[in-house]
Parts: C-alpha cells; sequence; structure tokens
C-alpha cells in the first residue's frame, strides 16, 4: 500500500515509517520541521519506497494513498505552548485536509491522538468512554482541545460521509529520537544524569505516568490499521505506573534532586486501560521500563557525544 505519515520525520513519525517500510509498503513522509527531524529519517532516504515532502499539514494537498496516518502536531508542552494558535490550528485544520484527502482518494485514516483528552482525570485508570476532565481556556488546551476537536471531525467525517477512520489515544511514550529539549520528564531526567546536572522534578513527585516504549506503540498503530472490528477510539499505553520519584531512581543517575512548582493544568495521575487493545487488536506492551530506558540512554548518549 501507499502510506502517507504526516509528522513523519517526527519522533513517533520515523519509527512509523521505518515500520510501514519494513512491512513492504510504499511511505510519503510529509512534515514541516517544527519538532521533526531530517536526522531521523536520512537513513530512509536512499530506500526507493520512500519519499520526503516539506508541508505544513494546516495548508491542503493533493496526494493519491490507501493509507493516512495523521501524526502532525507538536506534543511537548514546551512545543505546543510556544505558539498555541497554530498548534490548535494544526490538530484541527490538519485533521480536516487529512480527512478530506481521506474521502476524496477512499483511504483508511489514523488519528493519533492523546491520553491528554482526558485531561486531569477524575477516574483511574482512564478507560476509553471517560469524557474527561480538561480545562478549555488553561495553557495545556491549546494541545488538549486541539486534539478533542479532532477526534469530533474523525467520527463526524465517519457518520456524515462514511470515511474508514480509526483513532488510538497514546499515553507517555518514550524511546530513541526523541528531542534532547522537548521538556517531557524522560529526556529530561536521562540527558540531566549524563550530564551530571541535578535533576528536575515538579510539584511533589507523587504525581503519577505511564511510559509506553515505541516500538510498542508503533505496533499498536500497525494493529489498529490492520483490523476492521472497531473504529476506535483505543487506549494505546503500558499500564504500569510510575511517579515521578520512581523513575528519577530508574535512571541511575547519583545527581541531587531539585523541586520546582508544578506547571498549570498537569495530571496528576495518567494510566490507561488497555482491555480494549487487548480485546480487540491482540496488543499489549512487551518492553518493560527498565528495559526500555537503557535503549533510550545509549541514544542519548551517542546524541551527546556527537
Amino acid at each position: 500500500m501507499r502510506c502517507l505519515v504526516t509528522g513523519g520525520a517526527g519522533f513517533l513519525g520515523s519509527h512509523l515509517c521505518e515500520r510501514l517500510l519494513n512491512d513492504g509498503h510504499e511511505v510519503i513522509c510529509l512534515d514541516n520541521y517544527f519538532t521533526g527531524r531530517m536526522a531521523n529519517v536520512a537513513h530512509l532516504r536512499d530506500n526507493r519506497c520512500f519519499e520526503l515532502i516539506r508541508h505544513d499539514v494546516t495548508e491542503p494537498i493533493l496526494l493519491e494513498v490507501d493509507r493516512i496516518f495523521n501524526l502532525a502536531c507538536p506534543a511537548s508542552p514546551i512545543h505546543y505552548q510556544f505558539n498555541p494558535v497554530k498548534t490548535i490550528k494544526t490538530s484541527v485544520m490538519g485533521a480536516i485536509n487529512m480527512l478530506g484527502m481521506a474521502k476524496r482518494v477512499k483511504a483508511r485514516i489514523l488519528q493519533a491522538s492523546t491520553s491528554e483528552v482526558y485531561g486531569d482525570p477524575a477516574v483511574h485508570p482512564q478507560t476509553e468512554d471517560y469524557w474527561g476532565n480538561v480545562n478549555p481556556i488553561g495553557i495545556r488546551s491549546c494541545y488538549d482541545e486541539g486534539k478533542r476537536v479532532a477526534e469530533t471531525l474523525f467520527m463526524d467525517y465517519h457518520r456524515q460521509n462514511n470515511v474508514d477512520i480509526r483513532i488510538v489515544r497514546i499515553f507517555n511514550t518514550y524511546g530513541p529520537r526523541m528531542l534532547m529539549n522537548d521538556g517531557r520528564v524522560v529526556s529530561n531526567f536521562i540527558v540531566q544524569a549524563l550530564k551530571g546536572d541535578d535533576i528536575t522534578i515538579y510539584g511533589d513527585g507523587s504525581q503519577t505516568r505511564s511510559f509506553c516504549y515505541v516500538d510498542d506503540l508503533i505496533e499498536g498503530f500497525v494493529r489498529m490499521m490492520n483490523q476492521d472490528k472497531i473504529i476506535g477510539p483505543v487506549n494505546i499505553g503500558n499500564p504500569g505506573e510510575f511517579t515521578m520519584l520512581e523513575l528519577a531512581d530508574l535512571t541511575g543517575s547519583k545527581s541531587k534532586i531539585v523541586y520546582k512548582p508544578l506547571p498549570g493544568d498537569d495530571p496528576k495521575m495518567r494510566r490507561p486501560n488497555i482491555d480494549l487493545a487487548k480485546s480487540a487488536l491482540g496488543w499489549e506492551p512487551t518492553i518493560p521500563l527498565r528495559q526500555g530506558l537503557e535503549k533510550t540512554i545509549v541514544y542519548f548518549e551517542e546524541l551527546l557525544k556527537g
């Protein structure tokens, strides 16, 4: 098949492009390089089945494809709060443009949504039928609400125009090709530990997250697109739950821990219920946090040397 990956030069997108090529598909990678990096897909450019296009999904584009993976959107607070208006335009206009393409060429399309649609959840762990607890006017809402509107658009294009959609809600993902400066907790802790800097914890360190290694997540994407039972949304994440202090310990660093105030609207806990992914996709994560962190640490070590 000919597959389009928006945000294809980003952290998740580059791993997805690689996987799709390995599975024998043609891949068109679309990216505007705001958080994506040419280096993430440099090793794919000699592949005759790979095409790289510099393009912003807020602008229409005409392509003929069989499948669309809509991943384009900055995903870390530092980046999505840099230009919040552009962030919400990317989620909303990007979804409209990609759904329009899917409708025109009758392609199956996947929306990479997020656990952020659950906001600061009052239900724990989070199931797909939970509507969330999101602040619509907060500093994170450009991302949270943008993704919620994208889900609305996907469902309405499906109901009104019979577009063949899939929706996955991604929980915290980590691994090689994360940006060093993206401000997310795994990359922060690893880079600070490798540099011998103090490790920064926001709040008291008791807030929890679940961490899914990137290869497991991509497997979930592929399974979601290859089945006909459900359209979603489906939680894709690791149900293992860790406090920020536990994660800091797992980096193996002897650095001093420094506490700073918790950012606004930061969720106190986040953990997926993955019963639906298990039953419908036969999917669950296979890579434990310690093993995944070791692979990620090796990547950042090489990056810091270079």
